[in-house]
């Protein structure tokens, strides 16, 4: 679920579920269990719960569903082929991802958590609902290269899958709305909330900090929050980050928005588990941390649409673009990112293969 997306799929995707969307996609006997849960310390969601609860049952076919190679032309590509729970469901040490027949995207697999805290998702936002997202990597044609019509009459005739979609929805039909749903509710089961910062912020057992990882918060705070605030580490807007663009054809937002203030600007990323989800940037360029931090404070290219904060004389009245660090500041800075490792998230048994 990574790289370019390819709006006809969106389209295409919408005229299936329009197709089916007489057809019952809940039922009364659905298990109503409560398999997801708000950390205390984060906001509201902004995803409709209302309209699709992850149930055990449900989370458990979605589940199924993202470690199946069925989804793909071949069968040889699941959505865990790009998404490995041990590294916040991101390509581990993949620059950019890699799909079907090994054909090589254009994109770093972005990690999969927090999701029912996104508006819009992938690198340049091309989508704007959850329950849409699947479509894009299962008809991308260097990822699974499949066709959602396909995909649901494969589902239809297994023998697995029909008892699957009764214990979660209350009869075995398999149409597209459900198939999506399933998806998003193991999707939106993916919180990753339990860091050794959240259980300080909310001063848990467990919950310290030392001196040096106090002190790289405070950094943090002064010189990244601009873009990665609040609990979730991101605000979810796009900017250009300053990246080296010589020669690049990726456009980002611009990709989606066609508008020419949107060039190079890409989603600002959550830094949670950001100590596991190496490579970093859109096209996974960078392979440490200080590497990133270095970038920014050394680096920064003073391109066309350079994000406001970055810019020469910006936030910090730098003299040069970028944001000014110190060798300390980048240290206690990166103490404190390895704080936001969730390790009971990257081992939770609810989310491994079945």
């Amino acid at each position: 679920m990574k790289n370019w997306i390819d709006l006809r799929a969106t389209i295409r995707l919408t005229g299936l579920c329009l197709l089916v969307a007489g057809c019952q996609t809940t039922a009364p006997d659905a298990q109503p269990d409560e398999p997801f849960v708000k950390p205390a310390n984060f906001p509201e969601p902004v995803y409709a719960l209302d309209k699709n609860r992850p149930t055990t049952a449900g989370m458990l076919l979605g589940r199924a569903l993202f470690y199946d190679g069925i989804l793909s032309r071949d069968g040889t590509i699941s959505c865990a082929e790009c998404h490995n729970q041990t590294y916040a469901f991101t390509h581990h040490q993949h620059d950019v991802s890699h799909g079907i027949d090994n054909k090589v995207g254009t994109r770093n697999s972005m990690p999969l958590q927090n999701l029912a805290w996104e508006t819009n998702f992938f690198w340049d936002g091309g989508v704007h609902d959850l329950d849409l997202v699947p479509i894009a990597p299962i008809e991308n044609p260097v990822e699974m290269d499949e066709t959602s019509t396909n995909v649901i009459q494969k589902l239809r005739k297994s023998p697995k899958y029909p008892p699957l979609f009764k214990a979660a929805f209350g009869t075995d039909e398999i149409n597209g709305p459900r198939f999506l749903q399933a998806l998003s509710q193991f999707m939106l089961t993916l919180v990753s909330g339990n860091s050794r910062y959240d259980k300080w912020v909310r001063k848990e057992p467990g919950g310290t900090l030392t001196d040096e990882e106090q002190a790289g918060l405070t950094a943090f705070r002064a010189k990244c929050s601009g873009c990665h605030a609040g609990e979730l580490f991101t605000d979810n807007s796009f900017r250009n980050n300053g990246l080296f663009i010589q020669g690049s054809r990726d456009e980002g937002r611009a990709h989606v928005t066609e508008l020419a203030q949107d060039r190079y600007k890409f989603k600002v990323p959550s830094l949670r588990n950001i100590e596991k989800t190496l490579p970093y940037m859109h096209d996974g360029r960078f392979y440490s941390l200080d590497a990133v931090l270095t970038h920014y404070a050394d680096n920064v290219q003073p391109t066309d649409n350079l994000d406001p904060i970055l810019q020469t004389g910006g936030s910090f009245g730098q003299s040069r673009p970028g944001i000014p660090l110190t060798s300390d500041e980048k240290r206690q800075i990166i103490a404190f990112l390895k704080t936001l490792t969730d390790d009971q998230f990257l081992r939770d048994p609810r989310f491994v293969e079945p």
